[in-house]
């Protein structure tokens, strides 16, 4: 029986057709446009990457790189005796637990909100929640230390005006991370976006069978609009989180990147940078970095394996 079947699909079996000059051309020419691309990646990413993995088995100073030496794991057991690794590390880890739900609350209630049928005026909403992100961040980050500033900022002249004295927002150790999530609100815009459009996209038969149930709109957004807009969640979870481990521009830019105040803006990536790039320390910045990358796709695929528990495909109700 199985020879018969063998022989059954081997002569069914489509044989395979040679490709004529015009679809090779075709396959040629289509390699030929592709091949900025590609080479960008190659030139731009993955060369440097390979740079930098080898940098980390170096003593590489910029300043004198012919005096590189190979040190194997040197560069490797001096991160693990390095006590800024652990502080810059629990700093990101700190700043990551208390930014990361006022970062997607935020714009998902945006969302909520700016699709409301009961609402006006809804592309006037958009553009305005919106705009702010297109504005060049090192100008938001100014604009934002004098908003923040504890003497002349408008916060804290606003809350002496309703009888609150206002904090030193950017020179206190615990004040500082609320700052640094008001001007993360900044930036929202891009994941109200996607939040709108997952919103927009749910099946309107939910929510009308949920009004013959008698629910009103807290029941409907709770039980219908987050569990069918979660894979958008862990979209913008996954994109949050590698952006806060990452985190660089504001703190660099709002303290100069000295850490200040006590070292609470010292965060992983800043040191990385500080490292390699004003002590010159490439061979230890290189480790710095591939022990961050390690972390974010640990992160990343721990994130993932999460996903089946809570993350609704519609696709795989079958």
């Amino acid at each position: 029986m199985t020879s018969v079947a063998s022989d059954s699909v081997a002569s069914t079996a489509v044989p395979k057709r040679k490709l004529g000059p015009k679809e090779r051309a075709d396959r040629m020419w289509g390699l030929i446009f592709i091949s900025p691309w590609i080479l960008g990646i190659l030139l731009w990413y993955l060369v440097p990457m390979l740079a930098s993995l080898a940098f980390s088995f170096y003593d590489f100073d910029l300043v004198r790189p012919e005096d590189a030496r190979f040190i194997g794991l040197g560069n490797y057991i001096k991160l693990l005796r390095d006590p800024l690794v652990y502080q810059s590390m629990w700093v990101t880890v700190k700043f990551a637990l208390i930014a990361t739900p006022s970062l997607l609350a935020l714009p998902l209630a945006f969302a909520w909100l700016l699709t409301s049928k009961s609402l006006r005026g809804k592309s006037f909403f958009r553009t305005f929640f919106f705009v702010p992100t297109i504005v060049p961040f090192v100008s938001v980050v100014f604009i934002w230390n004098g908003f923040l500033n504890t003497q002349t900022g408008w916060l804290n002249r606003f809350l002496a005006a309703v009888g609150i004295p206002g904090p030193d927002w950017l020179n206190s150790t615990f004040w500082i991370y609320p700052a640094l999530v008001l001007i993360g609100f900044w930036g929202v815009g891009n994941a109200m976006l996607l939040f709108i459009a997952s919103i927009q996209g749910i099946p309107q038969e939910l929510y009308e069978a949920a009004d013959v149930d008698g629910a009103n709109n807290w029941h409907k957004f709770i039980h219908i609009s987050i569990p069918m807009i979660t894979p958008i969640i862990f979209y913008n979870l996954i994109l949050l989180l590698i952006a806060i481990f990452n985190y660089f521009l504001v703190p660099f830019v709002l303290k100069n990147g000295t850490g200040d105040p006590n070292n609470a803006t010292l965060f992983y990536s800043l040191y990385f940078f500080k490292t390699a790039f004003t002590f010159n320390d490439m061979g230890y910045g290189a480790t710095l970095a591939w022990v961050l990358f390690l972390i974010i796709l640990v992160v990343t695929i721990i994130l993932f394996g999460t996903a089946k528990y809570w993350v609704y495909y519609e696709f795989e109700e079958a």
